[in-house]
């Protein structure tokens, strides 16, 4: 481990960018879905590449937390006090969770609910692994939405935290992940 280093490793930096931009994209998807008619081959497009976007996120942060396991973080400069680092440590610990409990919980709902998650430009849906149960997949949708719904305001919080640390503390905490 390199704690020594002034920014994050450029793997690092990648995925985390890469991971917003996903995020974005999951929600954009989900959330314009209704520009369309239920049934509708736009409105089901919309929905299937949430479905993938949000398990690109899973796949690409199992990836994300081996190399943070193995290149660590650099160090704040100056350094944080201890309420701060364990609130940004909160923040990160939350964001991590997010990024593999929500697509499980989609993945979840999707097929507790009958609908297939197509392998992109065929009609070949992945093996559902639960049976379909329509209670269980709104109760699994509602926990899908108000978890989402939670992570507008920690996702707000970290962009937030960012501009704080650079505009109002000025410390390289932006700057390490840049």
């Amino acid at each position: 481990m390199t704690a020594m280093r002034p920014r994050y490793s450029p793997a690092l930096r990648r995925l985390h960018w890469l991971m917003a931009l996903l995020v974005a994209a999951a929600y954009l998807l989900i959330e314009q879905r209704g520009l369309f008619p239920r049934g509708s081959a736009p409105r089901a497009a919309m929905v299937q590449g949430h479905f993938w976007v949000g398990l690109s996120v899973l796949l690409l942060v199992v990836w994300r937390l081996r190399l943070r396991l193995r290149d660590g973080a650099p160090p704040v400069t100056p350094a944080l006090a201890r309420w701060n680092a364990w609130a940004g440590g909160l923040l990160h610990v939350a964001l991590y969770l997010f990024f593999v409990v929500q697509p499980l919980l989609g993945l979840a709902t999707a097929w507790s609910d009958g609908k297939g998650v197509l392998v992109p430009f065929t009609q070949i849906a992945l093996p559902a692994l639960l049976p379909e149960n329509e209670a269980l997949a709104h109760t699994l949708e509602d926990l899908h939405e108000t978890i989402g719904t939670i992570f507008y305001w920690v996702i707000g919080a970290h962009i937030l935290a960012a501009l704080w640390h650079h505009w109002l503390r000025r410390d390289d905490t932006l700057r390490r992940m840049l």
